[in-house]
């Protein structure tokens, strides 16, 4: 009998279906929607075992690297602050739908936490209702508390890691932007380009190409969502700011919102920040703004 060398698992929380194959292999995650053309037939658990060996096989095959321990505590750290930012939206939402039920409309946004006691002063509600949401409120601060908790603990990691200090010098990279990239790149060498990396994020021209002849469409949007979020936010937030600019950053933005859309230029000024990020990890270099350069 052959000795099995190459071995397909399907992972699952509770259980595991293994497959295996008498050829040599090196152990490597694949994403699930790279395995999925190769599932035949109907879709089981053996099936899927199979088709990640079929997909292991090929050699233009892109892996997902393995992520350490610390990179796991940190992605799980985001997971639960997103996870409490979004209750916490949760809450607001809940504070101006009860108060617009009784003809009381204020601004959207947190500044509801801040006025609610003057409104609850001005207008006669049933006390349940004030209750209520006085209980909400108590229910926001303590969500507030624990999102700015896991931030310092956050930041606290950033300062202790000299690679996530380069990463803040880039513009438009703030900590939690920075946090999320060290833990998407690591040492970036899992990506053989930044264009390889910018892709992943879901940041370049999704393809409809026949014929000769290339059609690019929308950002693809593979990816982390969240990573691909903070990059265009961070963007977003550059382009507000980027009249006192004058480095060769600023004078890109300007040309570029010139003649294309502002959204247009998000995603594109967003790209160049995930490539920034990438070069600067593989590389082991700092971010230098034209000033710099022609100050060195």
């Amino acid at each position: 009998m052959n000795t099995v060398t190459l071995i397909g698992i399907d992972l699952g929380k509770h259980s595991f279906h293994l497959h295996g194959q008498d050829e040599g292999h090196q152990a490597k995650l694949i994403s699930p929607q790279f395995v999925r053309p190769f599932v035949q037939g109907n879709k089981n658990d053996f099936a899927d075992a199979q088709a990640i060996c079929e997909a292991a096989s090929r050699p233009s095959m892109r892996f997902v690297s393995v992520r350490n321990e610390a990179q796991q505590t940190v992605s799980a750290l985001h997971r639960v602050r997103e996870s409490l930012v979004r209750e916490r939206m949760g809450v607001i939402n809940q504070l101006h739908a009860f108060l617009l039920e009784f003809g009381i409309s204020l601004p959207r946004g947190q500044a509801i936490i801040r006025r609610l006691p003057a409104v609850l002063a001005e207008h006669e509600l049933p006390p349940r209702l004030v209750a209520l949401l006085e209980r909400l409120q108590t229910h926001f601060k303590y969500l507030d508390e624990q999102i700015a908790q896991i931030e310092r603990e956050l930041c606290q990691q950033l300062r202790e890691d000299e690679r996530s200090q380069r990463l803040l010098e880039i513009p438009g990279i703030g900590p939690i932007t920075a946090s999320v990239l060290m833990t998407e790149l690591g040492d970036a060498q899992q990506f053989g380009s930044a264009r390889q990396f910018a892709a992943s994020a879901g940041l370049v021209p999704r393809q409809y190409s026949t014929g000769g002849k290339p059609t690019l469409l929308g950002i693809s949007k593979r990816g982390d969502k969240n990573l691909r979020r903070l990059l265009v936010q961070g963007a977003r937030a550059i382009m507000q700011r980027v009249e006192q600019r004058t480095d060769r950053l600023g004078i890109w933005v300007r040309e570029l919102l010139a003649r294309r859309h502002s959204n247009v230029v998000a995603c594109a000024l967003a790209n160049k920040l995930a490539r920034i990020a990438w070069a600067i990890l593989a590389n082991g270099t700092n971010y230098r703004s034209q000033q710099a350069v022609a100050a060195a």
